[in-house]
């Protein structure tokens, strides 16, 4: 399982580079195949599907490893946040190879640290994630989240926030959230983090426009202590209730490190 990151080739950490670099066989979802330098796709053999194909794609990528390819399956972010590891890990129990066969998840960046980033610090304390498709979650236990998040105070992270087919969703799940937080809540909504098209909103929970908002976006609602300054989300982790912030509670010793050779 190979983490490629937000989308830009700066953010691919060395390590999934090093084994897309070495794989014989690539598997992936279209989309994330074209976030790829094509020099990394080239001489290997590529397994691609749309949305929905994700078993057929693993299955097909298991069968290659099996005849001795070195199989990458690629997924954007973080392999393991609401991407393909688990299920690569579910089909090689259900097969009964999860003994025999192989298999290293590498992790990556994940996209609620690329959008975050864009964003400021909002997610400098304690936060929740919540993906609003109900393709493989009940809509009710998705509800039944966001009410328990946003009345314990986390911070939301809201994945796969609106599609066609669900262009509702969104606007229910603020007004779950609005129960229990103010309108002038610093939101944001980010769009394509580092990738081409990137579009960065800063706004409040009373103005967030659910139609500005696709698939490809991540939305952050703060908690009751995130404040917006300089344009930017910022969470406070809570140092400024123990220390002074102009000073510390002591004098900070700088020094330079002796990175010449040693005598």
């Amino acid at each position: 399982m190979v983490s490629l990151g937000p989308g830009d080739p700066c953010l691919l950490c060395p390590q999934s580079r090093a084994a897309l670099e070495s794989a014989t066989a690539v598997a992936g979802y279209s989309t994330y195949l074209d976030l790829l330098e094509p020099e990394l796709l080239a001489g290997r053999e590529l397994v691609e599907t749309g949305m929905t194909g994700e078993v057929e794609r693993v299955n097909r990528a298991v069968d290659l490893a099996l005849a001795g390819h070195r199989v990458a399956v690629v997924s954007s972010g973080d392999a393991g946040v609401y991407a393909m590891a688990g299920l690569v890990l579910e089909v090689l129990e259900e097969r009964g190879l999860q003994e025999t066969l192989p298999c290293e998840v590498l992790p990556g960046v994940p996209a609620l640290a690329a959008a975050a980033a864009l964003l400021g610090a909002p997610l400098t304390h304690d936060f929740a994630c919540v993906s609003l498709s109900d393709l493989l979650t009940p809509w009710e236990t998705i509800e039944k989240r966001l009410a328990a998040a946003a009345g314990a105070d986390f911070v939301l992270v809201l994945y796969n926030p609106r599609s066609k087919r669900r262009s509702g969703h969104l606007a229910r799940a603020l007004a779950i959230i609005a129960a229990q937080r103010a309108p002038s809540t610093p939101a944001g909504v980010v769009c394509r983090a580092f990738r081409p098209g990137q579009s960065v909103t800063v706004t409040t929970l009373g103005e967030l426009d659910p139609e500005a908002v696709d698939m490809q976006s991540l939305v952050l609602v703060g908690n009751s202590a995130t404040r917006l300054t300089g344009g930017r989300m910022l969470t406070p982790r809570g140092y400024a209730g123990k220390y002074n912030l102009k000073q510390g509670p002591g004098k900070a010793r700088a020094r330079l490190a002796n990175t010449g050779p040693k005598a």
